[in-house]
Parts: C-alpha cells; structure tokens; sequence
C-alpha cells in the first residue's frame, strides 16, 4: 500500500514539474519586450506566441486584429488596430487602405478568423501576412497581456 502511495505521489510531482516546465507563468510573451526577430517571417506563416511575439517588433509591422469591436474592447494586444472579419464590406473597405508591399501580423481568438483573414489577403497579392496560431487564446496562456485602452 505504502508503494502505492509513493508511487502516486512522485508521479503527481512528476507531472507537475513537467507541465510547469512545459509553459509555466514563467514564459512570458510581449509585442513590446523581449527579443525581436531578425527579419518578418515567410507570408503564410502561423506562428507560435513566442515566434509571434518576436516577430511583431520588426520594422514596418502593423498588426492587426480581426476579432469584433466587442472583442477587441475587451482585450488585444498593445499596437493593435482592429479590422472585424465578420463584416465584410467594411473589412475589404479597411483591407484596399492598406499596402500589399508591407508586413502585417494578425490574430484573432482562437487562430481560425486570422487564418481566413491571411488567406484572403494573400489571395490579394499580399506577400508579407502571417498570424499567431492559438490567437489571443494562446497568447494569454503563454503569459501574454492584454490592454484595453
């Protein structure tokens, strides 16, 4: 019974140092601190918080997210500029004031609204459109903030 007992509590222990290792409020993920990629990523590219977050403070960046008002109101990330997916016309309006040749970074709750955002863009000729995969979900789990200025 006692080997039972130590068992279950060392694999307890185990698992926890495990998760705690695996992405703990240790990581922290910011558009504004920490390293800066050294270029944009490839066009098309879903990135994982970390990656993201790095690669937002390149030069010339916008990003965007594609989330209602509501949403975004509740929460984005520092820089953001809000474009709703969910309507289209002023979505496209918003879209056609925008420059093909520049790098823009999207996200959304979840990963899925930017990724049909980036395809659409990049439908239009946009080379330089990539996303945080997980969105703001991911963002937040890694230890990411929010503003709602």
């Amino acid at each position: 019974m006692f080997r039972r007992r130590l068992a279950a509590t060392l694999g307890a222990a185990v698992l926890t140092v495990g998760l705690a290792a695996c992405g703990g409020s240790d990581s922290t993920v910011s558009v504004t601190d920490g390293p800066t990629a050294s270029a944009a990523p490839s066009g098309g590219s879903s990135l994982e918080p970390a990656d993201f977050a790095a690669a937002v403070k390149v030069g010339g960046t916008t990003l965007i997210d594609v989330r209602t008002p509501e949403e975004f109101a509740a929460g984005h990330l520092k820089g953001a500029v809000n474009m709703d997916v969910e309507n289209p016309a002023q979505f496209q309006a918003q879209v056609a004031e925008l420059d093909p040749t520049k790098t823009y970074a999207l996200y959304c709750h979840t990963g899925n609204r930017s990724g049909v955002a980036k395809d659409y863009l990049a439908g239009l000729g946009f080379a330089s459109v990539y996303d945080l995969a997980g969105g703001i979900e991911a963002w937040t789990n890694d230890g990411g903030a929010s503003v709602t200025d």
